[in-house]
């Protein structure tokens, strides 16, 4: 079972109003382990929840947020998404991201041609259609009794 990770460092514009936002670096993870899910990974300080994406050295690395890979290539073309999570191009060259949580809503601003490699570069990892042959069940099932 292949063990390749897709990582890619994006900027990002956190959209505080509508003539105010503010500029930071969200990290883009794709795992062949979890092939249907993509996750965003945000610097803690942006955040008003405790950190919950992977730890380093100095503790966890910030707020990750996870959604289907199908959800991501959906949104670089249409609106998409119903729940938490929420895509939808804007003016061509970027892709608006949605966060509902309960504290409130966070719209993000993402150039699309950042997405549309990453995207890429995960295919290159697990194409398209083939995701099932990369899924454990066991593995899925422990993760979600932890």
């Amino acid at each position: 079972m292949p063990s390749a990770v897709v990582e890619q460092v994006v900027p990002a514009s956190l959209i505080l109003s509508t003539r105010t936002s503010a500029e930071l670096r969200v990290t883009l993870r794709y795992r062949a382990a979890d092939p249907l899910a993509v996750r965003l990974l945000f610097p803690a300080e942006y955040s008003l929840d405790e950190p919950t994406g992977p730890v380093g050295a100095d503790g966890p690395e910030g707020v990750e947020w996870v959604f289907a890979r199908q959800l991501l290539a959906a949104g670089l073309e249409l609106p998409s998404g119903l729940g938490d999570v929420r895509l939808r191009p804007s003016h061509g060259r970027h892709v608006l991201i949605e966060l509902h949580a309960p504290e409130g809503v966070a719209l993000l601003r993402f150039g699309a041609l950042e997405l549309r490699r990453f995207l890429w570069r995960s295919h290159l990892a697990v194409p398209e259609g083939r995701e099932h042959r990369h899924l454990d069940p066991d593995r899925a099932l422990a993760e979600l009794l932890r």
